[in-house]
């Protein structure tokens, strides 16, 4: 089997227009299609659904169902709030620290910018809740080669023990220049 990419993501959201919008606005999305039946194809179920498209960029989409039938949406109460999220990649620190300018003029509350060592990001929430978090890389193209080289050690250890593997501690001590400012 070869994959060619990701066709599309697909989330819950409460109102359609509202979410479009908000992708629209906030992060500079096209929608780029609609999809509205009455009956689930798959399942032939009687459930009326808006399924939207919006253009993630390079090919990316991302998909939302708004299911006016179905108990208000929630979400998984046994994983952290933060483990769920959506995360964009964009070009680079700068574009980071402008993103997060224009999603607080939003009004909307933003986490960081986060180091995480290879890169930066912050975070916010859509109109749904799902928590997004906007990307600059920060790490050269040897960090990652180095990184890919030892992830089968680390799943492997961490299979094993259940306890955050050594093998990348260096990444827990990058600095950012990004830091000072």
């Amino acid at each position: 089997m070869q994959l060619k990419r990701i066709h599309h993501v697909a989330y819950r959201c409460r109102d359609a227009r509202e979410t479009v919008g908000f992708y629209q606005r906030v992060l500079g999305m096209d929608f780029v299609l609609a999809i509205a039946e009455d009956q689930v194809p798959s399942t032939k179920a009687p459930d009326p659904y808006m399924h939207v498209f919006l253009d993630a960029g390079m090919g990316n989409v991302l998909a939302f169902f708004e299911l006016p039938n179905s108990p208000d949406m929630g979400f998984d109460d046994n994983t952290p709030d933060w483990v769920q999220h959506i995360a964009f990649e964009l070009e680079d620190w700068d574009a980071l620290l402008s993103a997060k300018a224009a999603v607080e003029a939003e009004g909307l509350d933003v986490i960081g910018p986060t180091n995480h060592g290879i890169f930066q990001s912050i975070y916010f929430r859509d109109p749904n809740g799902h928590r997004l978090e906007l990307v600059a890389n920060t790490c050269s193209q040897a960090e990652m080669n180095e990184l890919h080289r030892v992830a089968p050690a680390m799943l492997e250890e961490w299979s094993a023990t259940k306890k955050a593997p050594r093998h990348a501690a260096w990444l827990h001590k990058k600095e950012f220049k990004g830091d000072e400012e």
